[in-house]
């Protein structure tokens, strides 16, 4: 559970609420006083960067584009143009 450790201390604590809740986001909304698509997009930035985290074997370029995503710096669609052009490179 190492990939627990590295995320933000805010982050940490929305998982902590998220279980105390059962897993409700409904609750979660309720809680921190947001609506239920408040709470979805940032479970969805969560589970982004759980998933950046077990991927340590990909190239770290490939996971600063991916965090640059992730962290609304750069679109979705021009990220993977950006890596699929680098892996051809690489080739």
């Amino acid at each position: 559970m190492d990939w627990f450790l590295e995320l933000e201390r805010e982050d940490q604590e929305f998982i902590k609420q998220l279980v105390k809740s059962s897993g409700s986001l409904k609750e979660l909304a309720k809680i921190y006083k947001v609506s239920y698509p408040t709470v979805r997009v940032r479970l969805d930035k969560i589970i982004q960067r759980i998933s950046l985290i077990e991927q340590q074997k990909e190239s770290s370029f490939e996971t600063k584009i991916m965090e640059m995503v992730i962290n609304d710096e750069l679109s979705l669609h021009l990220a993977k143009k950006i890596i699929e052009n680098y892996q051809e490179e690489k080739k």
